[in-house]
């Protein structure tokens, strides 16, 4: 039986999957890559997606101030009040570019500096997560919505998912300390959605991300009942400086 989402993320699937039409158009037409200030890639495919979402969102939470990517790179970075929306059009450039598939559209809202719901959306593969706190956490695929959560670490081991782009000595030091007894690599923030629905337990990252990178899937994760600390295990929380993240470990229940 396929389950009925409240308005609110009616709202954001619909917006995440204009901006992926988007996307794919640019996918499967093939588009000039630029490098921007910070060395990271750029293309068409981000800048036309952002400007429909920011459209979009501007429409449906008229006066809620967005941070998203490609604006912060261009010096538009809005100041932000108790809540904000956070817009990575194309997380996961890299696999865009080498036509890798796993790359995400994200939205992701924080109150108080804290996620509180968000769509990550992988339109070359088909999988669309999305989920509110205190709602619950969503899978929509083939037009069926289906509950997600987060599960419980098996008494064998932890399965571990890692970045396919960003591998890091620091991140790798830490898994060797835990009991892992499988890894798997995803690109973008799907990584906190095969945690949040069931498919992987841990996700540590010590490289550099921002908050774009991280709040829709952090939001997901949390709505499916898993957690999201900094490396040290305190509360990871948003609107920090230039909205850098530090070193997390997200986490199943």
């Amino acid at each position: 039986m396929s389950a009925t989402l409240s308005l609110h993320l009616q709202t954001l699937v619909r917006i995440a999957q204009a901006a992926g039409v988007v996307v794919m158009r640019h996918y499967e037409a093939g588009c000039d890559t630029r490098v921007k200030a910070d060395r990271s890639p750029v293309t068409d495919a981000d800048e036309e997606a952002e400007k429909l979402i920011l459209a979009e969102l501007a429409m449906a939470f008229p006066g809620v101030p967005v941070v998203a990517e490609e604006e912060a790179a261009a010096g538009r970075v809005a100041a932000v009040g108790s809540r904000f929306f956070l817009v990575d059009p194309v997380d996961g450039t890299k696999e865009f570019i080498k036509r890798g598939g796993e790359f995400t559209v994200n939205i992701g809202e924080i109150v108080d500096g804290l996620p509180v719901s968000g769509v990550v959306f992988a339109p070359a593969i088909g999988r669309l997560f999305v989920g509110a706190v205190g709602e619950g956490a969503f899978e929509i695929s083939d037009g069926i919505t289906r509950r997600i959560t987060a599960r419980a670490p098996a008494e064998d081991g932890l399965v571990a998912v890692s970045s396919k782009s960003h591998p890091d000595a620091k991140t790798d030091e830490l898994l060797k300390t835990l009991p892992i007894k499988g890894k798997t690599n995803a690109g973008s923030s799907l990584k906190f959605c095969l945690v949040a629905a069931g498919e992987a337990d841990i996700y540590p990252r010590a490289g550099q991300t921002m908050e774009w990178d991280t709040a829709a899937g952090d939001a997901v994760l949390r709505a499916a009942g898993g957690r999201m600390t900094d490396w040290d295990g305190a509360p990871f929380v948003y609107g920090k400086p230039s909205f850098a993240n530090t070193a997390f470990i997200a986490r199943g229940k």
